[in-house]
């Protein structure tokens, strides 16, 4: 199909194939309360294929156990992309508490994710929100998520659990209508370009890759520390859990390019070294809603026209939103400032 031939191709290929007609709004709603098992509906809202920002549905549904809000979303995405391993991929367990996330391969090439979670990370309200994310090889995105409350945030738990079961949610996204309804999207017009994807002359170099950052920070911390875990992202983050015997500690560093231009708020009033590299230090609460959490931080921004930064965190627990599990975090403001300052870290410029 036009669709598969790559990006390169698609405005010939669509140049000669007609676009599929639009999807109304009413026909992409009537499409989900069709798939969804028998029950009352309410408060119900939809975007068709040619509304912006995208196609989508949301009804209040309601099997006889309790309201729960479902909402399903249709994208495009780039075949291959970050974003298509970060839809499909499931969480960091660290940083996204979670009762189950499965990621498989079916059949046909797509990708599904099916994932068991919480509204809020810290679970700090019992709502439940459950999703399946569908990817197909062309790049057709179909996103369903489910509560057990009526409303996404701030309205009380309804029923125990949110109405559809894994494989039910599965049985929705993998629906061959929402492929047409994707197709029918229109493309977006060059002059409508992100400026992420319109490439521009003084564009900062590509970011830092995150496996790269996560060795270099692993190899910067002090001796006597045990690494009792660790994750990262694909570009710019990574993170090690620590223990010195007194307890888990998170350490997180962020490296980043194109951030001089913000020098002037993040570095206020803080200190230049005679190299012009400039250092931000904070100390203080690690997480408003956690009592106790203390997050101690190392922000420094290198010389020259690339703005070159790195940030780097330690906590005095073992992941956000987590309660305390020592006084302090393991590493000093020293330790933090001596790693953050390392010439290792121009390795990766």
């Amino acid at each position: 199909s036009a669709a598969t031939t790559g990006a390169t191709s698609a405005p010939s290929a669509s140049a000669t194939a007609p676009a599929p007609p639009p999807v109304s709004a009413d026909t992409v709603l009537g499409q989900l309360k069709e798939l969804l098992p028998e029950g009352e509906f309410s408060q119900e809202d939809a975007r068709g294929s040619a509304d912006r920002p995208s196609p989508y549905a949301y009804v209040v549904y309601d099997d006889g156990e309790g309201a729960a809000a479902i909402s399903m979303g249709l994208y495009r995405l780039e075949p291959g992309s970050a974003q298509v391993r970060q839809v499909t991929e499931c969480p960091d367990e660290t940083f996204v508490p979670h009762d189950s996330c499965s990621s498989t391969r079916l059949p046909d090439g797509s990708q599904l994710r099916l994932f068991k979670g919480y509204e809020y990370p810290d679970k700090r309200v019992e709502t439940k929100l459950w999703t399946a994310d569908l990817v197909t090889n062309e790049g057709q995105h179909v996103s369903l998520s489910e509560w057990n409350a009526p409303a996404q945030k701030d309205a009380p738990v309804s029923r125990p659990e949110p109405p559809l079961s894994a494989e039910q949610l599965k049985e929705v996204v993998t629906a061959e209508v929402w492929r047409r309804v994707v197709d029918a999207i229109p493309e977006p017009s060059e002059s409508a370009q992100s400026p992420e994807t319109a490439p521009t002359a003084d564009a900062p170099p590509a970011a830092v890759s995150g496996k790269n950052v996560g060795e270099t920070l692993a190899g910067l911390l002090p001796e006597g520390l045990d690494v009792v875990g660790k994750g990262g992202q694909e570009e710019e983050f990574a993170y090690v859990v620590v223990d010195d015997g007194q307890g888990e500690s998170l350490v997180q560093v962020n490296v980043q390019y194109g951030m001089g231009d913000v020098a002037g708020q993040l570095y206020a009033g803080g200190e230049t070294l005679p190299d012009g590299t400039r250092i931000a230090v904070q100390q203080g609460a690690g997480d408003d809603r956690v009592a106790g959490v203390l997050m101690w931080t190392v922000d420094t921004l290198r010389p020259g026209e690339e703005g070159f930064r790195v940030v780097i965190s330690a906590f005095n627990n073992g992941a956000p939103h987590a309660q305390p599990s020592r006084a302090t975090p393991a590493l000093t403001v020293d330790q933090l400032r001596k790693m953050a300052l390392s010439p290792e870290w121009d390795e990766l410029r």
